[in-house]
């Protein structure tokens, strides 16, 4: 809005620049030649009524001997009279002396006026900022006759149209200089009205979530462009929560269905021994066998050991399903994780604490919890045959967060099994649950901290926790 003010203002000044200059010539050019049609009339009735001289070209200059001063005055004009040679016979410039103020035509004025149609030729020079003028046409005496050539001159000094113009261009800036004004205050306002929605409509999309309820966009005046963005924006808000509740319901079921499989699965591995040892008692049983007590007391090992693997399956799943509780208190991580590796005998793990003493406000039982379970996966990933087996655990401090960090140099894991690691029921052991690493994840995120590995196949795998000190 402001360019266009801008550039109309700018136009308009160029072309009534250019207008006013076309409109003052063209004044000139007119009022010079109602000044040439009054002079002329004037002249033709001096030759022919007024004059008692004989009218040839030689008394030219006697017949407006005074009359020409005269002439000259009424129109405002020069007057200057030659021969057909060219030659000035009468001037309305005073003489000096009886000398003849002026000059002779130029050869090429006189040939010009002799070749145009209208036996007129009209002329125009500049002098000093004043523009001079002339016209050139032929005297006749009362018979036509050609008997001289006729100069009329007229000064044009634009000095006050100049003025005027430069009056008239001053007003018309101080108008389009309000106008620009008020082009930029209106721009503002409008450009914050417009603006205004619009980030409304900003900071909601960027507040939108999946997993949480979104409030809708209202605005009480709007143009009707917003009001369309807002009701499409509304619309969005409602088929996402529609979306959103169907894909929480889908993933509840699909969950389910995983876990109730894999707690199936996992359920009828002890129940077929179970079943097997029982058939077994049922075909054998002999009350009269003296090792009868025996026997009952084998058959019973047999299920007390199958039923205690059902409860630890049991409580795998009870663990990994509900939320960790936490129980916060200051303790030094340093002490705490030496402490929960005490219970490994392997003499290749080697604690390297980067502090003495290093404290934090976390669950003791928790933080054994984590350690204990990311040494043993390091256990169970260095393979018997390794002649140099080694697993480093670190404690360091990292601004306000507790960094530990488990390394090993066991098989690793390939690129594939790295993004399925912390998954639920993912495990490449021969036996377990894959629920471990699912578990400690869960106890790390609850207290806003995060896990993450980097392994390499053949080369070993580094575990590292970060946990917030408060």
């Amino acid at each position: 809005m402001i360019l266009l003010v801008l550039l109309a203002s700018i136009l308009i000044v160029l072309v009534t620049i250019y207008q006013y200059d076309e409109q003052t010539k063209d004044y000139n050019i007119s009022r010079f030649e109602r000044k040439e049609f009054s002079t002329k009339q004037d002249i033709e009735i001096e030759l022919k009524r007024r004059t008692t001289y004989p009218v040839t070209t030689q008394n030219l200059s006697k017949i407006f001997q005074d009359r020409i001063y005269d002439i000259a005055y009424v129109h405002k004009l020069t007057v200057s009279m030659y021969d057909m040679e060219g030659n000035l016979l009468k001037s309305s410039i005073p003489y000096n002396f009886d000398k003849k103020e002026g000059s002779n035509l130029p050869k090429e004025t006189i040939k010009d006026l002799a070749n145009n149609s209208n036996h007129k030729i009209l002329k125009s020079r500049t002098e000093k900022g004043i523009t001079y003028q002339s016209s050139y046409s032929y005297i006749n005496d009362p018979r036509f006759k050609r008997i001289g050539i006729l100069e009329l001159q007229i000064a044009q000094d634009n000095e006050e149209q100049q003025n005027e113009l430069r009056e008239f261009i001053s007003r018309l800036s101080l108008v389009y200089l309000l106008m620009l004004i008020i082009a930029i205050v209106l721009a503002y306002f409008l450009s914050t009205y417009i603006t205004r929605s619009i980030q409304t409509i900003s900071e909601k999309i960027k507040e939108t979530r999946l997993n949480k309820r979104n409030e809708k966009i209202t605005l009480n005046s709007a143009s009707s462009e917003i009001n369309s963005l807002v009701a499409a924006y509304n619309n969005m808000i409602d088929q996402l929560e529609d979306s959103a509740a169907r894909l929480a319901k889908s993933e509840r079921e699909q969950a389910w269905r995983e876990m109730a499989k894999q707690v199936a699965h996992e359920i009828k591995n002890p129940l077929t021994p179970m079943r097997l040892s029982v058939q077994s008692f049922e075909r054998k049983f002999d009350p009269n066998d003296p090792n009868i007590k025996e026997k009952m007391s084998e058959y019973s090992e047999t299920l007390i050991q199958q039923i205690d693997v059902m409860s630890s399956i049991a409580s795998a799943f009870s663990d990994f399903a509900k939320m960790p509780t936490q129980r916060r208190e200051k303790i030094n991580v340093v002490d705490v994780v030496k402490h929960s590796l005490d219970i490994f005998t392997e003499d290749y793990i080697e604690y390297l604490p980067q502090e003495e003493e290093l404290y934090a406000s976390l669950d003791k039982t928790q933080l054994i919890r984590i350690v204990t379970n990311l040494v043993k996966n390091s256990i169970q990933a260095i393979k018997e045959t390794d002649k140099n087996p080694k697993i480093e655990v670190k404690v360091a401090s990292e601004g306000n967060s507790v960094k530990i960090t488990v390394s090993d140099n066991g098989k690793g894991i390939s690129e594939k099994n790295k993004e399925l690691v912390f998954e639920p029921k993912f495990t490449t052991k021969t036996s377990g649950m894959g629920l471990g690493l699912s578990i400690i994840k869960n106890i790390i995120e609850a207290y806003d901290g995060s896990i993450s590995l980097t392994s390499t196949k053949g080369v070993g795998t580094v575990f590292t926790v970060i946990l917030p000190k408060t």
